[in-house]
């Protein structure tokens, strides 16, 4: 009789969904022995009402999550009820800001709640109207005169401050989809930066170490997340996906938006002299008139423009982070607009840096290469971000909280800083994660085929 894997137990299984400008995603994965991601299955939809990264349509959205989700259950034979979430758009912003507190005594040790009092008090600073703080991220502690601290814990002093990584987004961006994901009939566990996901499933610690730039190429922004010394040091979004090279060929060869599409998918290259002067791609044309001819070279050279305006776009991101000449991993591309042919000699040449292709394969369990690819970055890294919750049973884990008077959206961001958990591991300890067991993913009642 064939061995029969066992299933993994329910409260192990997480389910990420990527909201994307041209497509919505829902991953259910699982940790094997091994330590790598079992993917379960997954369900994709097109997005019909998400631009650059923000609910345009809830009701078309709402169809769309409920298609993926449907698909995903299926697939993985499963009831999925709690979902780890993507953010992104253009409304994300990003600030350094350097903050302290006075303690009473400078001889009683440091403590953990000294420390989330300094986070907490991050949360209450005036932002810009209609703006919200979403992550708080420590970059290094300050102890009195003693600086790069990684634990202040156990120190003595009495001044206590830190740097810190300041992530905003437009409140009612993040209302939108929160309302969008529940009228779907599923609640948010978690609401994470698109672009941290996305490094934790393509980047190497020794890169976040090193100091790498990671460029997450969407259908309507492109995602910039510079890390050094394994921490966050910048964050920034454009407002230039593959949506756009795509309206670029729709208009410049007067074709149909599918085709155009298809034509960058097939034939699209971001180096024009890479391409061959006589390759002529046939078109159908409209009803009633002849085939339309398209230069290949012609092509590339509608996507390169379009890529080198990116670039630009990277370029100064990296240079107004300050770590443009301390990024010795270079350039990191993910993300479905990376798998452009020629982007990466393009993106080398205009950036002087090194770049490599980032894909989610390495941390994934054999026979899961179907979201192996770039594009399901984001996916594939909400689900590790969430299955760090039972990565270290056993342990003492502590979180920081927001202020009761910033939960307005529910309090799905307080768990972020553990949940970004390798490199935030030397600030903050963890605890085990309080859910309702009802709304756990579970193995349905379904049998499998």
């Amino acid at each position: 009789m064939p061995k029969v894997k066992p299933e993994p137990p329910p409260e192990e299984i997480v389910v990420g969904l990527d909201v994307g400008t041209t497509k919505i995603c829902a991953i259910v994965g699982s940790r094997n022995e091994y330590g790598k991601i079992d993917i379960l299955g997954q369900g994709s939809a097109v997005s019909d009402g998400v631009n650059l990264g923000e609910v345009q349509n809830i009701d078309k959205t709402v169809a769309a999550i409920q298609k993926a989700i449907r698909a995903a259950e299926e697939s993985a034979q499963v009831d999925i009820g709690v979902v780890h979430v993507g953010i992104a758009g253009q409304h994300i912003n990003s600030v350094q800001h350097r903050h302290s507190i006075l303690r009473l005594s400078n001889t009683e040790e440091i403590s953990r709640k000294d420390v989330d009092d300094l986070v907490d008090s991050i949360y209450r600073l005036p932002m810009e109207t209609g703006y919200e703080i979403i992550h708080v991220l420590p970059q290094e502690f300050r102890v009195d005169h003693i600086t790069g601290i990684k634990d202040p814990v156990g120190m003595s002093g009495v001044r206590l401050d830190a740097d810190f990584h300041i992530i905003t987004g437009k409140i009612a961006s993040a209302s939108m989809l929160n309302r969008c994901v529940q009228k779907a009939g599923l609640q948010v566990s978690d609401l994470i930066l698109e672009s941290i996901a996305s490094a934790e499933s393509v980047l190497h610690e020794d890169e976040r170490e090193a100091g790498v730039a990671l460029v997450d190429i969407g259908g309507g922004t492109t995602d910039i997340a510079i890390f050094k010394d394994n921490i966050i040091r910048h964050s920034a979004s454009i407002p230039l996906g593959g949506n756009i090279i795509t309206h670029d060929i729709h208009v410049g060869c007067a074709i149909m938006a599918t085709q155009a599409e298809k034509l960058k998918v097939q034939f699209g290259s971001a180096l024009a002299k890479e391409v061959r002067d006589n390759e002529i791609v046939v078109v159908p044309n409209l009803h009633g008139r002849d085939p339309k001819e398209i230069s290949t070279r012609n092509l590339a050279s509608i996507i390169q423009s379009r890529v080198e305006e990116m670039v630009e776009h990277v370029r100064y991101a990296i240079r107004v982070s300050g770590f443009e000449r301390q990024l010795i991993g270079g350039v990191v591309l993910t993300g479905g607009g990376s798998q452009m042919r020629h982007i990466r000699p393009l993106f080398e040449y205009m950036t002087g840096l090194d770049v490599r292709l980032g894909c989610p394969g390495e941390h994934l369990a054999a026979g899961n290469e179907q979201v192996a690819n770039a594009q399901y970055a984001t996916g594939v890294g909400l689900v590790m971000l969430g299955l760090l919750d039972f990565a270290r049973p056993g342990r003492e884990r502590d979180e920081v909280q927001r202020p009761e008077s910033r939960l307005h959206r529910g309090g799905f961001f307080d768990n972020f800083i553990r949940r970004a958990g390798n490199w935030m591991e030397d600030h903050f300890n963890e605890k085990p994660n309080k859910r309702n067991p009802s709304n756990r993913n579970r193995p349905s009642d379904q049998n499998s085929n």
